[in-house]
């Protein structure tokens, strides 16, 4: 019987994974298609890749759907709260229809795309984008803080009623952060753009198995982590070289796995000091050669995160406690 229950969420992720690699192909082959004049690169918070004269129907467009996306996303949410509430190894309805109305914005945004091109990135700083996975990442160090701790499985003194209330509604935020993210850029074909859409379907097939047993498995919620540093990585590499910033995403982000996110999966005490040791031995090789007066950004990325989970801890408690006062 275990071993069935195994094998149901093995299949689901991997259904999942193998969908999710599939449209990321869907989105190279359609962008071969586009044939868009952009303007010249103009620094740091620039995005390039969004229309020069952009009209009302452009815009439109792309916030239309993101809305639309967004609403039946909560909607179905707010269902399976209500309605649902049980944990399954199989899908449950609501989980197919989640899946299927996923897959149908996905190609709305790809029509979208090929039509009017641009996405919400017209509108709102590329900053926005970039700090709605923070978030997401920072919510998921909150929730699991009593179950594998902050640093080095201490336990930070956040209040029980600060996690369940993260715990009750971290659904609207992902699923924002997920959707938010997918329309912000054009379903354009470069490395950095094909990489982040895959890592968004991975994040909207994870949103779509809400009440599954899947939806919580310890190392596929712990892969989704571990998927921004790879993606933060590749990026810095493509955009300024080996010379560039990568070194900051790649020990910022494996920090936070070394410090928090590998204490929650059940690895030995060795395993975890090996690990813990390759990431010391790596960041010194790489700093010899970078320069150890730069070695300040592996600790960078963590800082900003947990102070941030401290930041969210205080602000959601005391959203609780006025909310208590108020009713009572």
């Amino acid at each position: 019987m275990l071993n069935d229950v195994r094998r149901s969420k093995n299949a689901v992720l991997g259904w999942g994974v193998v969908a999710s690699a599939l449209l990321t192909g869907l989105v190279w082959l359609l962008g071969q298609r586009l044939d868009v004049t952009l303007l010249p690169d103009q620094g740091a918070s620039w995005y390039y890749w969004k229309l020069p004269d952009p009209t009302f129907w452009t815009r439109a467009s792309a916030w239309v759907g993101y809305a639309a996306h967004q609403l039946v996303s909560w909607g179905l949410i707010y269902y399976a709260q209500r309605h649902v509430r049980r944990y399954t190894t199989g899908l449950h309805r609501l989980n197919v229809v989640a899946l299927a109305a996923n897959a149908a914005f996905i190609g709305l945004h790809a029509l979208q795309t090929q039509v009017f091109y641009d996405g919400l990135a017209q509108d709102v700083s590329i900053f926005s984008s970039q700090g709605s996975v923070v978030l997401l990442l920072v919510v998921v160090l909150l929730m699991e803080n009593r179950r594998r701790g902050l640093v080095l499985t201490w336990s930070a003194p956040i209040s029980a009623q600060v996690v369940a209330f993260a715990r009750r509604y971290h659904g609207y935020l992902f699923s924002w952060a997920a959707i938010y993210t997918f329309w912000y850029h054009p379903m354009e074909s470069t490395s950095g753009h094909l990489i982040g859409f895959f890592y968004m379907f991975l994040l909207l097939v994870q949103s779509s198995l809400m009440f599954t047993t899947a939806h919580t498995n310890r190392w596929w919620t712990l892969t989704l982590e571990l998927l921004v540093a790879v993606h933060g990585t590749l990026v810095a590499v493509m955009n300024s070289g080996p010379g560039g910033a990568w070194p900051m995403f790649f020990f910022g982000f494996v920090a936070i796995f070394v410090l928090t996110q590998m204490h929650g999966v059940g690895l030995s005490t060795a395993a975890r000091w090996w690990i813990g040791g390759a990431f010391v031995v790596a960041a010194l090789g790489v700093y010899s050669w970078r320069g150890f007066g730069r070695i300040d950004e592996v600790v960078r990325i963590p800082l900003i995160e947990y102070l941030l989970v401290a930041v969210l801890a205080l602000l959601v408690w005391a959203g609780v406690r006025i909310t208590n006062a108020v009713r009572s």
